[in-house]
């Protein structure tokens, strides 16, 4: 997990510095430093202990601590292209690479969610029939991260943590944060029990209140959600949060399935498409290793077509071995009973029945049953890339055995941040007042409480600071104040390695083995923590050497 990469060493330093106050009476201890109870006071016989002096003479030995780390975390950067592993894996076995198209092959620019955003708020107003003063709600890209929770039924929009608890200030109804007190109330405490959890893909369905959203198009939803509940909001309107939910995700859909958002895009391509060599370098440099390589994805043929000549050229599906449009994705993987079609240049579907799946050729629907009849290709030696961790990934990690690899692009970005010295400071000092305040919270004399308070205080204000650091309404996409997202947990189960872009296989040879990194468990000694990591970081300074 990157963001927990980064914070275990953050967290090994702040371990480190509070461990230096163990010890005997004077300044921290010097060299190794021993585990055991607090240090006991120093006073003179028969004179009570000055426990606020003591206190607050431990916390300037931990600032202290901490101020003379942070250079040597600086010199030990994560590299934002690097790959990083959740399950051991070595390319020398994959001898057939298969792609999802959108956020995997192609990356849009920033004007695609504005174009999403508009042409659904549209879709409401003149087809929904919604108040026409929603249209003065423009596309915020700063407010929604992927991996949100949405209660349908109560209309907020949530974080929600890998243990299924709520954090606590990033809980929005329409574009303003609902009070932890109300929270509270609401949901009897701050955890959402599993029955009322989203199904399998993230839908609300079968009686689960929550939405799950985890494709980088449904940004753009998640907004528009959040504006119009404003809009009645704020207005007083008496309306249904279940027909609001399902109005805006059918708005959202029917941009995909009318070809709004395709005919923008073919239109001007330039300025929807970010053009980028490395696509094509990345599928060159496999080619050229005898890698066999596919393509499935829920686009149509001819925006396929076109996105691919603009990013790779116009002999794109000579580097595939086959093509599959439609497919129509998770089904495709479940749904033993549809035949593949063949699409024609003009775009027409052929009747034929399909006995081989033929180079050069371009397929629609189908399902993987067939597909692994009519291929061969099964098993370890397949490895899969998709931005969506439910309907790319999940079912061919879990039901066929394929290797998976997920495309986060946001993973390039907090990485960035998190080599920050702003950024490492901060961590670094978090991790030592937390340590500090677990070891000293043994002292329960009043005078001790106050000083306690007074550093949850601090801690609480710095936490919320680390989550403005990504973004000020709902932090990390993969760490919630302490513990991993809901999203880094599914990430973590159905992704054998992950990374922000395809270019960064360009920096790996064809039989390099990713071997997931030993972090420690809760009841496991860090033993390596005091000094530098035995093992293998994919440290930035090591990417510039190269």
């Amino acid at each position: 997990m990157a963001t927990a990469a980064a914070v275990a060493v953050a967290r090994g330093a702040g371990a480190r510095a509070a461990a230096a106050l163990r010890g005997g009476c004077g300044s921290a201890a010097r060299g190794r430093p021993r585990v055991g109870p607090a240090r006991p006071l120093c006073t003179a016989p028969g004179t009570a202990p000055d426990m606020k002096g003591y206190l607050w003479e431990r916390y300037r030995e931990a600032k202290r601590s901490t101020d003379d780390l942070v250079p040597s975390i600086m010199n030990n950067l994560l590299n934002p292209d690097a790959i990083f592993s959740n399950n051991e894996m070595s390319l020398s076995d994959i001898e057939v690479y298969g792609f999802d198209y959108d956020y995997t092959l192609v990356f849009y620019s920033k004007h695609l969610h504005t174009l999403i955003f508009n042409a659904a708020r549209d879709l409401l107003i003149n087809e929904h029939r919604y108040p026409v003063e929603i249209r003065k709600y423009e596309y915020d890209p700063n407010f929604a991260i992927r991996g949100l929770h949405y209660d349908v039924q109560r209309a907020v929009l949530m974080k929600i943590d890998a243990f299924h608890y709520i954090q606590l200030g990033t809980v929005y109804r329409g574009l303003s944060v609902v009070p932890d007190e109300e929270v509270i109330e609401m949901y009897e405490g701050s955890h959402v029990p599993l029955e009322q959890m989203s199904d399998f893909y993230g839908k609300s369905s079968h009686g689960n209140t929550m939405k799950q959203f985890m494709d980088i198009f449904s940004l753009p939803e998640m907004s528009l959600l959040s504006c119009v509940n404003e809009y009645f909001l704020k207005n007083n309107i008496d309306y249904e949060p279940v027909h609001l939910y399902k109005d805006v995700k059918d708005s959202i859909r029917d941009v995909h399935i009318k070809g709004i958002m395709y005919s923008a895009i073919e239109a001007d391509i330039e300025k929807y498409i970010c053009y980028a060599e490395q696509t094509r370098a990345v599928l060159a440099k496999l080619a050229h290793h005898g890698k066999k390589m596919f393509l499935i994805t829920n686009s149509p043929s001819s925006f396929v077509d076109k996105g691919m000549r603009y990013i790779v050229g116009k002999d794109w599906r000579d580097l595939f071995d086959v093509v599959i449009v439609q497919a129509e994705k998770p089904n495709f993987f479940n749904d033993k009973r549809r035949p593949f079609r063949k699409v024609n240049e003009k775009g027409v579907l052929l009747w034929d029945k399909i006995h081989k799946l033929q180079k050069g050729q371009i397929y629609k629907q189908g399902n993987l049953y067939e597909f692994l009849k009519l291929t061969g290709w099964r098993g370890s030696k397949v490895l899969y890339f998709g931005d969506h961790i439910y309907s790319d990934l999940a079912d061919l990690t879990l039901k066929h055995g394929w290797r998976t690899g997920a495309i986060i692009p946001e993973l390039r970005s907090e990485l960035r941040i998190m080599n920050t010295e702003q950024y490492i400071q901060t961590m670094t000092w978090l991790q030592t007042l937390t340590g500090l305040l677990e070891q000293m919270q043994v002292h329960r004399d009043p005078e001790s409480q106050l000083v306690l308070q007074e550093w949850k205080k601090e801690r609480k204000e710095m936490r919320e600071m680390t989550k403005n650091f990504f973004n000020t309404q709902f932090g990390s996409l993969f760490r919630t104040d302490q513990n991993p997202t809901y999203f880094l947990r599914r990430l973590s189960r159905f992704a054998d390695i992950y990374m922000a872009s395809l270019s960064c296989l360009l920096n790996y040879d064809v039989s390099h083995t990713f071997y997931p990194r030993r972090t420690p468990l809760q009841h496991e000694l860090p033993a390596w923590s005091d000094g530098a990591p035995t093992f293998r970081l994919p440290l930035l300074q090591e990417a510039r050497a190269k």
